[in-house]
């Protein structure tokens, strides 16, 4: 199992720009998929972004693409999100999760990655 922990959340204007990242403890993360998922109160965790284990391939939500970016640093144990132009729908808290061992290519339903951080809150104000 590896453990996440997201962090760089925060409350920003429409137009701004934030980095988040999720540093993970183990030693599988360097040969794992991972993803990027928001959840706003009362509602399902959605599919944002998510990456291979050597950063050959990315995949994006049509809300986020072009906006946002998915990156990883195999040596730091880290993966990043860069959030540009940031709307207030971005508003969500926002979870890191690895794909889980068995599931191929870079899914985007929730139930392909197991474990997940305690998620980081993004705030965007109009």
């Amino acid at each position: 199992q590896v453990q996440l922990i997201e962090s760089g959340g925060g409350l920003v204007q429409a137009g701004d720009s934030l980095r988040l990242s999720c540093a993970a403890s183990g030693r599988t993360f360097s040969s794992s998929a991972m993803g990027w998922f928001r959840q706003v109160s009362g509602k399902a965790r959605d599919f944002v972004a998510a990456i291979n284990w050597n950063s050959a391939y990315t995949d994006y939500a049509d809300s986020v693409k072009g906006r946002f970016t998915i990156s990883r640093d195999n040596a730091q144990n880290t993966v990043y999100l860069q959030m540009n132009s940031l709307k207030p729908q971005d508003t969500a808290v926002y979870y890191c999760a690895r794909r889980k061992f068995g599931a191929a290519g870079l899914p985007r339903g929730m139930f392909h990655y197991d474990s997940w951080g305690q998620g980081t809150q993004v705030t965007v104000s109009s």
